[in-house]
């Protein structure tokens, strides 16, 4: 049975039969990149409400279109146009000029690595465009800080765990398992983010959840209760 909250030993299980499962995930998906950090910020904007197959065209369009840097994005005229298909480009356009912008004037991450992740955290919530989930992604995986990121696919897996309940609140569920988590160790908030996607694509589904095959189906609440109904 899980406990009604996370616990440092329950979350480290928790982490560890997921990874038994489905393996090392070596999140963020970058590929090809001459400059990979920054295109974790880039990605981390234009994958709100996007599939990533949808990212990945944009910004192929943008390096096409020249460097992909802060300083060559800010130049963009036709910014817009180049992430067409990453969904509401005009928004996103907005919320990436912001974001390159603050990069710039703040010195780049060789300044900003320096700042602790709280400061780095509030900076970047006082952006345009920038919410809880995407300030998170962009800690964890381009300044590689321990996040964890509370998105929808984590309160599904939290809430039938037994981990989360009540009205969805970003920061109680990300507060609650960085409280247990390990203090200075990225990589586990990242393989842990990673392994939370692909546990509910392939077994916790939105709806019919295939809790036969699923390798917390014993200490999970709506595990246990899909076992005792059988």
């Amino acid at each position: 049975m899980a406990d009604t909250e996370p616990t440092a030993s329950g979350l480290r299980e928790f982490h560890d039969r997921l990874g038994q499962a489905y393996g090392p995930q070596r999140w963020w998906p970058v590929q090809d990149a001459d400059n990979p950090r920054f295109e974790i910020l880039v990605g981390a904007v234009l994958t709100q409400h996007t599939a990533w197959t949808n990212v990945e065209i944009a910004i192929a369009e943008l390096r096409k279109a020249g460097p992909l840097t802060a300083e060559a994005l800010l130049a963009h005229d036709d910014l817009p146009a180049l992430i067409r298909r990453a969904g509401p480009h005009n928004i996103k356009a907005k919320r990436l000029r912001a974001l390159c912008a603050w990069f710039v004037e703040q010195g780049g991450f060789e300044r900003l690595q320096t700042r602790d992740s709280g400061t780095l955290r509030r900076e970047l919530l006082a952006l345009h465009g920038i919410g809880h989930e995407t300030a998170d992604v962009i800690l964890l995986y381009a300044f590689q800080r321990p996040a964890f990121v509370a998105d929808a696919y984590a309160f599904r897996i939290m809430e039938r765990y037994g981990w989360s309940s009540g009205t969805r609140n970003y920061e109680r569920l990300r507060r609650s398992i960085e409280a247990v988590g390990p203090e200075d160790d990225a990589p586990f908030y990242d393989e842990l983010h990673a392994l939370i996607v692909a546990h509910a694509k392939q077994r916790c589904h939105k709806r019919e959840p295939d809790c036969a095959s699923c390798v917390l189906n014993d200490c999970c609440d709506y595990g246990r209760g899909w076992v005792a109904g059988r």
